[in-house]
């Protein structure tokens, strides 16, 4: 496999915390990796240095063999690199198929505002209705965003985010409240987007559905990366284990 993604030596600090230290990752393409680690292990944050939400403070991003250290968001979303948010934010009074038609209009824009204009183009309109059935939520496309339930909102964030056409797609917590009915359905999603090509990291606490979905495990503790590789003999790491213990801990002492 080519290498479509690298990161190296990324670091960021929030007043005294170093919340990224050292993030170092290379990701070929076609892998659905999870990225998993106690709460404040620095991964959301390790993510949006990634996107160019965030500005490392060292280090550089490759992507697909360029430097785009220095590109803002919208230039590494056109260049195949997209991201979903644990907290979803649609257009609540559009419609499924409205949202996705935005984001497929901002691609090649650099404003929402831009897009919200473009609104009427049939490639926009086609791709988007491609992308709601692709997640499974065609029968939904003319509801407006603010009736629909948790699991079909963060379909929609998906669908939103394959708009821009990736390569690679960072999701942040995508199974985040959903039941286990929903969380499975959403999690085969996913598994049918990486088998169609899409390179996946998957940030998630339910630990059962990224192991059991994941070819490749990377594990954050402290804002660095102690462990990748196989999933199940990462997550039997015992520096992974005590890492996982140790927070346990914490959290019953705090």
């Amino acid at each position: 496999m080519a290498e479509l993604l690298r990161a190296e030596g990324l670091a960021i600090q929030f007043g005294g915390l170093r919340a990224v230290d050292g993030f170092s990752l290379a990701v070929q393409r076609g892998e659905l990796i999870g990225l998993i680690g106690p709460n404040g292990a620095g991964k959301t944050t390790a993510l949006r240095l990634l996107t160019g939400v965030l500005k490392s403070a060292a280090g550089r991003v490759l992507l697909d063999g360029a430097d785009v250290t220095r590109l803002p968001v919208h230039r590494r979303a056109q260049r195949g690199l997209a991201m979903t948010h644990q907290i979803v934010r649609p257009f609540r009074g559009l419609t499924a198929l409205e949202n996705v038609m935005v984001a497929a209009g901002h691609a090649s824009m650099r404003s929402s505002i831009g897009a919200l204009f473009s609104l009427g183009r049939s490639r926009e309109r086609s791709l988007a209705q491609t992308l709601l059935a692709r997640v499974g939520l065609a029968e939904v496309a003319n509801r407006r965003a603010e009736t629909l339930p948790l699991g079909q909102l963060k379909r929609l964030e998906v669908a939103r985010a394959l708009a821009l056409e990736p390569a690679l797609i960072l999701l942040d917590e995508p199974l985040a409240g959903l039941n286990s009915v929903e969380a499975e359905a959403l999690s085969h999603t996913i598994v049918a987007l990486n088998a169609g090509g899409l390179t996946v990291i998957l940030i998630e606490h339910n630990l059962g559905e990224v192991l059991r979905i994941s070819k490749r495990l990377v594990v954050m503790v402290a804002g660095r990366v102690v462990a990748d590789g196989d999933p199940a003999a990462t997550v039997a790491d015992p520096v992974v284990q005590d890492a996982y213990v140790g927070a346990d801990d914490e959290h019953a002492q705090a």
